[in-house]
Formats: structure tokens, C-alpha cells, sequence
């Protein structure tokens, strides 16, 4: 069953853990409780809006004055960029999947008590005028003592399709200027803010101003360090090459009507992908999984 129409949805529910509440009219979120944690998905978008430990501060930012409407981004949470990351001439940045609406294909609740949440969609007419290639998409959410998202892509065409991609995550932090990266000391990185100039990052990732770096050639861990709360959030990843740390600080969150004031200081993006020259040719037939699993110590 892969429809999302309401009477379908209540067939993926699991009692006690799994239930799907409208944010807005048309806009399932599907809510998660286990054991460990609590969760929230929305549909449109495949989009993570919310993982907390129990016992923990919020580990997903969400802004304030987010947008909730069909067909409109929402700020925060784990955007996926999916077919391209960044701009593209002519087209919504980011690519066009973020804004769709994705399909329950299943949901499980494994032996470790976990909930395995499985979204998905593929190609037709609307994003063959896009992007002009067929493909399956799934996000696989899996909600415990560790979020684990599986972002898995099938070229189900016959001939082969180039991507870049992301999982955009925002996360709380209790003060940005409390807070480091590491995990990127002696990679190269693009940076944004310098019209694209690459340097080598060297030690722990400070802010104290607009930050937008892609890195590159970089497949370990990053690790949060958020000293005014007192933890670490771990990102490991596979499938992955390149590693986004954004946030936009005061001057830039004023371009965004769906950023409150002054809420830089409570967020940053760690974003694992496949962007810049790690882009992903898929021949027919091929699939490739960009996975990231977070973790609270």
C-alpha cells in the first residue's frame, strides 16, 4: 500500500507509538513514541521535524515562525535535498522533493523497540518536466536511543542520472557561541561566504559570523560539542563525501521571513551529502543509500 489518503494512513499506525495528527489541513505529521524517544515527521517533504531523547533537551531545531503550507519549505528540522544540493539556474534550490508529498510505504516496530517509519516516492509527469529522469526515492526513519535516516535512491530509467543530495539537518543548541565542530580538522572546504574560495579548516569549527562551508573528501564523524547544555550530538554517516556547516548569523537571518529574531543563536546545520564534486552517477538499475545517524553522549 503506498497511498497516503487519511483512511490509509490509520492502517500504518501503530498503537502507543505511531499516529498521524494533521499540522494543517493536508499536512500529515506522523508522531512517534517509544521507549527511548519522540519524533515527529512530516509527509510533505519527507521531512524529520523533531528527535528527543529521553531526558535530553530537543536535539531537532525548528524555527519559531516556520511555514507550514502545502508546497512550502519548512525552516528547520531535516530538509532532503534531493536531486540537487544548493542552486541550480532556473529551478527551487535545493531541488524539488522537499516540497512534495511523500508516501507511507510501511511502519514497523523492530525487536530493539525502535520505530521504522518507510517514506517514498517516484517520477511522473510533474518531475519529468523537472528533472527528466525516472527513479525511486525511500526514507527510511528509524526512531530509538539513535535517529537513523536512510535516504535511498534507484535509478529505475534506462539510462544512467547524476544527483547531488543532502540531508539538511538543523540542531538545537543552547548558544552558538558555546558551541564547536569537530571531526573537520585538515579537510578542505569551499566556503560560501568568501565568493567560494577554498581553505583548509584547522581545528574545531568556531562561530563568529555567517558560516556556509562544504567539505570535502570527509567521511567521519562530526561531533557537536554544546557546552551550554552540557552534551555532544554525534553525526556519523555513509554513503557520504562531503560534510555542510551552515548557519547564517544575525545580519542573514534577517533575509528569512520564516526565521524569528535572534534565533541563530540556538541552531547551526551539520549536513551530510553528496555535494560540490562528490556528485552521484547511478547507472540503470543502480541504487545508493547517503545514510547519517545521530546520537546524544
Amino acid at each position: 500500500m503506498t497511498s497516503s489518503s487519511p483512511d490509509q494512513l490509520s492502517s500504518f499506525a501503530l498503537p502507543g507509538h505511531l499516529q498521524f495528527i494533521d499540522a494543517r489541513p493536508g499536512l500529515p505529521v506522523g508522531h512517534i513514541t517509544t521507549a527511548h524517544a519522540t519524533a515527529q515527521v512530516a509527509l510533505q517533504g519527507g521531512q524529520l521535524l523533531a528527535w528527543q531523547p529521553n531526558g535530553q533537551q530537543p536535539v531537532i531545531w525548528v524555527s519559531k515562525a516556520a511555514v507550514f503550507e502545502l508546497g512550502k519549505p519548512v525552516r528547520g528540522g531535516v530538509p532532503v535535498c534531493w536531486p540537487w544540493f544548493g542552486a541550480l539556474a532556473g529551478q527551487t534550490a535545493h531541488g524539488f522533493v522537499r516540497t512534495r508529498m511523500w508516501q507511507v510505504r510501511g511502519s514497523a516496530l523492530d525487536a530493539g523497540g525502535q520505530v521504522v517509519l518507510r517514506l517514498g516516492l517516484s517520477d511522473d509527469a510533474s518531475t519529468r518536466a523537472v528533472w527528466d529522469h525516472a527513479f525511486d526515492l525511500e526514507l527510511v526513519v528509524t526512531v530509538g536511543p539513535t535517529l537513523t535516516l536512510d535516504l535511498i535512491t534507484r535509478n529505475t530509467g534506462d539510462t544512467p542520472l547524476t544527483l547531488s543530495e543532502a540531508l539538511h539537518t538543523y540542531f538545537c543548541v543552547g548558544d552558538i557561541d558555546a558551541t564547536r565542530v569537530q571531526g573537520l580538522d585538515g579537510c578542505s572546504y569551499l566556503d560560501k561566504v568568501q565568493a567560494g574560495e577554498t581553505y583548509q579548516q584547522q581545528g574545531d569549527v568556531v562561530f563568529s559570523g555567517e558560516t556556509d562551508r562544504v567539505y570535502f573528501n570527509t567521511t567521519s564523524d562530526s561531533v557537536i560539542k554544546d557546552a551550554a547544555w552540557q552534551r555532544e550530538i554525534c553525526i556519523s554517516k555513509q554513503g557520504s563525501d562531503a560534510t555542510v556547516v551552515w548557519n547564517p548569523w544575525a545580519e542573514r537571518q534577517k533575509s528569512f521571513a520564516d526565521m524569528a529574531a535572534g534565533e541563530f543563536k540556538d541552531m547551526l546545520c551539520v549536513e551530510t551529502g553528496n555535494a560540490g564534486p562528490h556528485q552521484i552517477t547511478l547507472a540503470p538499475g543502480a541504487q545508493h543509500t547517503l545514510s547519517a545517524c545521530v546520537s546524544v553522549r
